[in-house]
């Protein structure tokens, strides 16, 4: 009797052991499908889905990074070779602010799921024609040949013209542009970037 019931209850044992097992397999699928059905689209579409940007944004950050990049190549240029303190205090004021903003709009891109402009694939005679101010390969080749006061007037001359460039986007992304913080360094690059036109043509004058 005891060998018969053994036979009996061991089927038994087995299936609710199965149906358990099922049962586990079934809430632990269930969460972890639910899960990853949710989690995964959620946080791949996080940095759109709720965001504030356009394509106006994602063209400033995108086109002001080499912009910026450009003007910080002069700028350090004159802080090894002008040959007036103004214009080397100038260089050291211009570098100090675009190259954290370099670094804040390559945050926003990396964000918004966009690539971020790498430094070796500038092209300046490219550029030149895309975007306002850029200073064509031979005109960066003509500044690192230049010394003395004739450096410091090309120096000027090139940083206004690429200033004014940088106003002119700069005002089209406060026109076009939707996200708040993108708009509000538009702002802030016209404001500092047009004093600093004033500056330049001030010490031109002088020179």
């Amino acid at each position: 009797m005891r060998t018969i019931n053994l036979r009996r209850a061991a089927p038994a044992t087995g299936a609710l052991g199965l149906v358990l097992l099922a049962g586990a397999c079934g809430a632990d699928g269930g969460m972890d499908h639910g899960n990853m059905g949710g989690s995964t689209p959620t946080s791949a579409a996080a940095p759109k889905s709720g965001a504030t940007f356009n394509g106006t944004d994602v063209q400033f950050a995108t086109d002001m990074i080499p912009h910026h990049r450009q003007a910080l190549d002069m700028a350090k240029a004159a802080q090894a070779k002008a040959s007036t303190p103004e214009v080397k205090a100038l260089a050291g004021k211009i570098a100090k602010a675009q190259e954290p903003e370099i670094t804040t709009m390559s945050g926003w891109l990396t964000a918004w799921g966009e690539p971020v402009p790498s430094p070796g694939g500038m092209n300046h005679g490219d550029m030149g024609a895309e975007m306002p101010g850029m200073m064509t390969d031979q005109e960066m080749q003509e500044l690192s040949k230049a010394t003395g006061t004739a450096f410091d007037k090309m120096f000027l001359r090139m940083m206004i013209k690429h200033h004014q460039g940088a106003v002119e986007m700069a005002k089209t992304e406060q026109a076009q542009g939707q996200d708040p913080a993108a708009k509000k360094l538009a702002g802030d690059i016209a404001t500092s970037q047009t004093a600093e036109i004033a500056e330049m043509q001030g010490l031109l004058a002088k020179l």
